[in-house]
């Protein structure tokens, strides 16, 4: 009997908390009330149906442009500037300061001195 007791009582309170919202669901496992104020609702209300589900009116999107003529132009000026300092750059890797290992990162190839009067090079950190 007892049992059956306790069978009843456990449907009925999970009955009742099933039909609870998500609100007052947290707010009785906290042991607070529903309405008390917060930073989010200082009135402590519940806000109604219509005001929370109501449809908001689709604003118009911008009809998207393309690329226009002028950045299309932009960008081949980028791209004849780049192509142009990569010819520069390959003509000077041509040049006898990068070709010839005696300059080994030198403008001009560094003088042979004595082993006596050799010096310490700042560019290179080899004595020459």
């Amino acid at each position: 009997m007892r049992l059956l007791l306790l069978i009843a009582v456990l449907f009925v309170a999970s009955d009742a908390f099933a039909q609870l919202s998500r609100k007052e669901k947290k707010a009785a496992r906290r042991n607070t009330a529903v309405d008390k104020p917060t930073t989010l609702d200082p009135e402590g209300s519940i806000p109604d149906y219509s005001a929370k589900h109501a449809k908001h009116s689709k604003s118009k999107k911008k009809k998207g442009t393309g690329p226009t003529y002028n950045s299309q132009k932009e960008f081949q000026d980028r791209m004849d500037a780049r192509g142009k300092t990569y010819r520069k750059n390959e003509k000077n890797i041509e040049t006898e300061q990068y070709t010839n290992p005696a300059y080994f990162g030198h403008k001009r190839p560094p003088k042979k001195r004595p082993a006596n009067k050799m010096k310490l090079c700042k560019v290179c950190g080899i004595r020459h």
